[in-house]
């Protein structure tokens, strides 16, 4: 695996660490900011696939899907810009749905590590089971308080975040196996 892509994981396993103890400490701010963004992020996609489609129109074919999905875009991003507080309200349970199926493919993925022999495969599914729960206890109480909601949805974030980082120390085990492998099947 790259080095670069080993830096990715390990600056979104401390990134998901960070959110996770941002949406604990305030998680009323946050999921306002967080709406904000979501808005603007949908907005600058929709412009930024309309200006793609537009210039690529000529030589890729079906850019009328492309067209019609950056409109839509735009469309969403103004409704969210437009409405931060149907977003704000409806983004505590986005994120669970988010920390359910991300634990559930962390929880997955462990058995891959353990595959390859990394001793501590058992916490990477530990991990994603503990995001998973928190992710269905947020989709359970959706008439819990968005605080409480953030909070719950905060310690799944940083049990992903933790995750990832564990993830990273077994990443060194798998490519030894690789090569291990790969030398065992060469003359």
């Amino acid at each position: 695996m790259k080095k670069s892509t080993k830096l990715w994981l390990a600056i979104a396993g401390v990134l998901l660490i960070v959110l996770g103890i941002i949406c604990i400490c305030k998680p009323a701010s946050t999921l306002f900011a967080m709406a904000w963004l979501i808005g603007c992020f949908t907005l600058v996609a929709g412009i930024s696939k309309l200006i793609f489609t537009f210039r690529t129109e000529a030589f890729l074919p079906n850019s009328g899907s492309r067209l019609l999905s950056a409109i839509l875009q735009i469309i969403l991003g103004v409704i969210f810009l437009a409405n931060n507080l149907f977003l704000t309200i409806s983004l505590p349970i986005i994120f669970a749905m988010w920390v359910l199926i991300e634990g559930v493919l962390i929880a997955i993925q462990s058995f891959d590590y353990k595959k390859v022999g990394f001793t501590y495969w058992w916490v990477i599914l530990l991990l994603g089971i503990a995001g998973a729960v928190l992710g269905i206890l947020g989709l359970r109480n959706p008439d819990v308080s968005a605080v409480t909601l953030s909070t719950i949805i905060g310690v799944g974030i940083i049990a992903l975040g933790a995750a990832y980082i564990f993830a990273l120390c077994g990443i060194q085990k798998f490519e030894n196996t690789v090569k291990e492998i790969r030398n065992a099947m060469m003359p």
